[in-house]
């Protein structure tokens, strides 16, 4: 789904008053979670899922290529886990 599929899907089931509105809130929600997860906070929507940052340590990897050994420095990464409601609407 892209974020004109979205936007009209918020602007019809939410009945707001034009499909600006639907993507200016789309756009706050959006910009709310980034917030959230760079400060390193986790969220959670109950019966969706929740979003959290967990840190990838540094480690060695290998070119496939030429099998040259290379440096791959820490990272951090975001993680959604499904909430069961999700599990078991997609099953």
């Amino acid at each position: 789904m892209t974020k004109a599929e979205m936007v009209d899907k918020i602007y019809t089931k939410a009945g707001l008053p034009s499909k600006a509105k639907a993507e200016e809130a789309l756009d706050a929600v959006i910009s709310c979670l980034r917030e959230a997860l760079v400060a390193g906070d986790s969220i959670t929507f109950t019966g969706f899922g929740s979003f959290k940052i967990n840190t990838r340590a540094a480690r060695k990897g290998r070119n496939p290529k030429t099998g040259e050994e290379i440096d791959i420095p820490a990272s951090r990464v975001c993680k959604f886990t499904p909430g069961k409601a999700l599990k078991d609407a997609i099953n």
